[in-house]
């Protein structure tokens, strides 16, 4: 598999996204210009300038008209794709973690971080017309985190009706949205989660953890379903949309990097089987921890975002879809 090397930040990749038809990456990075390039030859489109601070999170929309980002710089921003205008920027009280759109695109939610005296937050807002004076509409909802830790992943789950926070001390929560409360809580990891991604039918999550583990949950019970186990802190973890895999990425922290070689950092991506918790393959490639990856969304690829500033896409082999798991 001789990857696509796609390379425009400058500094540590935090996140990756495809789009629902897969035909574009959005990547972000501890620079301040979230990018999109084309999944199938790895050319940069563009950029979106407005960030003052390391962007942390990003979201599109499923029609891949609008693009959501969080930042250092303590904004959210909604970005109109095709253009690269700034539709709308909210300013908030502290570094913004999290951002994602529902399942309609008609609402989106964002967390920001608990510092300078700050809860934790979690906002919901209507996202259907924007304009510059979304910063002076009041949320729809607006939880405050009093007692538990901070967001550091989170997902819509299922009807737009509930979302799911993964939090800093390794708890899980499902959110009522309509009623403002807590639904359920588990507390299997024991370390932060770093990332949090659905399974193509929603009907699942994987979880990947600071705990060297990534978790697979059912979505509405959060019942752990099944846990693969590495020696390294897991960065983030996705499910193939076409077969029972489920790829690994993560690493060393990246401040220990430099003092071992590249060999026993263990920045591979790691590829266990949904089912069976086997790893049966890994990848080589980047020179760090892998922070973010993806699955494209027919599951003939996926990409990887490193500490490195590198994004890889790399397309599987024949010798791939011929694996039969024994």
């Amino acid at each position: 598999m001789k990857p696509l090397m796609l390379q425009g930040h400058e500094r540590a990749i935090t996140q990756i996204k495809y789009n629902r038809e897969g035909d574009l990456i959005f990547s972000t990075a501890k620079d301040h210009k979230p990018s999109v390039w084309f999944s199938l030859n790895g050319e940069r489109l563009g950029t979106y300038n407005g960030h003052s601070g390391a962007v942390w999170c990003v979201d599109v929309d499923w029609t891949t008209t609008r693009l959501m980002t969080g930042g250092g710089d303590m904004t959210t921003k909604l970005w109109d794709v095709e253009t690269g205008n700034t539709l709308g920027t909210i300013v908030c009280n502290s570094v913004v973690r999290t951002t994602n759109f529902s399942y309609s695109g008609n609402q989106a939610s964002y967390s920001t971080d608990k510092t300078m005296g700050n809860n934790c937050e979690l906002f919901i807002i209507d996202v259907r017309n924007v304009d510059a004076s979304i910063s002076s509409q009041s949320p729809v909802l607006r939880l405050t985190m009093q007692q538990q830790s901070k967001i550091t992943s989170m997902l819509w789950g299922a009807l737009d009706e509930t979302v799911i926070t993964g939090h800093e001390n390794g708890s899980i929560r499902i959110w009522d949205l309509r009623a403002g409360k807590e639904l359920v809580s588990i507390n299997d990891h024991t370390n932060v989660i770093n990332d949090m991604q659905m399974s193509n039918d929603g009907t699942m999550f994987v979880s990947a953890s600071k705990d060297n583990t990534a978790k697979l949950f059912d979505s509405e019970s959060l019942a752990c379903l099944k846990t693969y186990k590495t020696e390294r802190p897991v960065n983030s973890a996705a499910i193939s949309p076409i077969n029972e895999h489920v790829v690994l990425g993560g690493g060393q922290e990246a401040m220990e990097v430099t003092t071992t070689s590249t060999k026993s950092g263990k920045f591979d991506s790691r590829f266990f089987h949904l089912v069976y918790e086997e790893e049966f393959a890994r990848v080589k490639g980047h020179f760090g921890p892998i922070n973010s990856l993806a699955f494209h969304p027919d599951g003939k690829s996926y990409s990887t975002g490193g500490e490195d500033g590198f994004v890889r896409v790399q397309v599987f082999d024949a010798s791939y879809y011929e694996f039969v798991f024994e």
